[in-house]
């Protein structure tokens, strides 16, 4: 079962969250433990992702815990506010409030690239709020101002509206000057995040903003506020990610206690289009985490 939450984001943005519930598995919990707090997961999704894309992972860990996905500010059906803020202040703001006002503290943050860079951000800043970390595919490096020039030209690419999801389907899975070989997963992935309008299919953000929102982060390096992270932490890259394998390895080796992970034939979208595999990389560390 699926429930919406409502939360209250960073400077009064309204936020809408989605916990997954397995409820005779939690009956179960609840009578073998009556008085024991219910671990807390909270799910993060990248930049353009929206809370759906976490639903097969949700539904596994909902077995074991409470589990939550976030929309974020400016994606799926959370607030996307004209003026923004679209800062990492409000962004790790945001996580800090849903954590908060769902009572999910000290929670284990699973994030996705973007949502990563939020999950280790708060890890960060409020300990007192994060028992461990799972970074998906989230460089530690600054990325610099050539891609975010690149990210502006591809979104001028995109042939917006859509006539169809299958077109949205085709164009995002093998159309896309940026597709290497057909990858239908990745179709699915941009399928979710559309929305139909009179004349056609649009994505449900504004590109403007997502591009404002990336602005925050691609100039800087993160090693500092990584170093930072205290609690437990596992580092999964895709052998074909975007990640790369010495910077992930360093970003364990900088961690006080981390983690790796990896996941072949994998790429960026790691979680979505290889859940069996994401699931056999991430379940022991959680096992691990969830029930000490």
């Amino acid at each position: 079962m699926v429930r919406r939450l409502d939360v209250t984001g960073a400077a009064g943005v309204r936020l809408a969250a989605w916990e997954f519930t397995n409820e005779r598995a939690r009956g179960e919990r609840r009578e073998q433990a009556p008085h024991a707090p219910e671990p807390g997961v909270l799910l993060l999704h990248g930049l353009m992702g929206r809370a759906s894309h976490w639903a097969p992972t949700a539904r596994w860990l909902a077995d074991r815990h409470r589990t939550v996905a976030l929309d974020q500010r400016g994606h799926g059906l959370s607030d996307k506010p004209p003026a923004g803020p679209f800062t990492r202040e409000a962004y790790v703001a945001d996580a800090a409030a849903a954590v908060e006002q769902l009572g999910l503290g000290p929670v284990t943050l699973i994030g996705h690239s973007m949502g990563a860079l939020t999950a280790w951000q708060l890890a960060a800043e409020r300990p007192d709020l994060v028992h461990a970390l799972v970074i998906c595919d989230m460089r530690a490096s600054a990325l610099g101002a050539a891609t975010q020039r690149e990210w502006q030209d591809w979104f001028r690419r995109w042939p917006v509206p859509f006539a169809s999801l299958a077109d949205v389907r085709t164009w995002f899975g093998q159309d896309d000057p940026w597709v290497e070989r057909p990858n239908p997963a990745r179709g699915e992935f941009f399928a979710e995040v559309m929305t139909e309008r009179p004349d056609g299919w649009y994505p449900v953000f504004d590109p403007a903003q997502m591009l404002t929102s990336r602005e925050t982060w691609v100039h800087d390096a993160h090693w500092e506020s990584l170093a930072q992270v205290r609690c437990p932490t596992l580092v999964v890259r895709g052998l074909d990610g975007e990640l790369g394998r010495a910077e992930a390895q360093e970003m364990v080796r900088v961690l006080p206690h981390g983690a790796y992970a990896e996941i072949p034939d994998a790429g960026h979208l790691l979680h979505y289009d290889h859940p069996e595999a994401w699931r056999e990389a991430i379940e022991p560390f959680l096992n691990g985490v969830l029930t000490s």
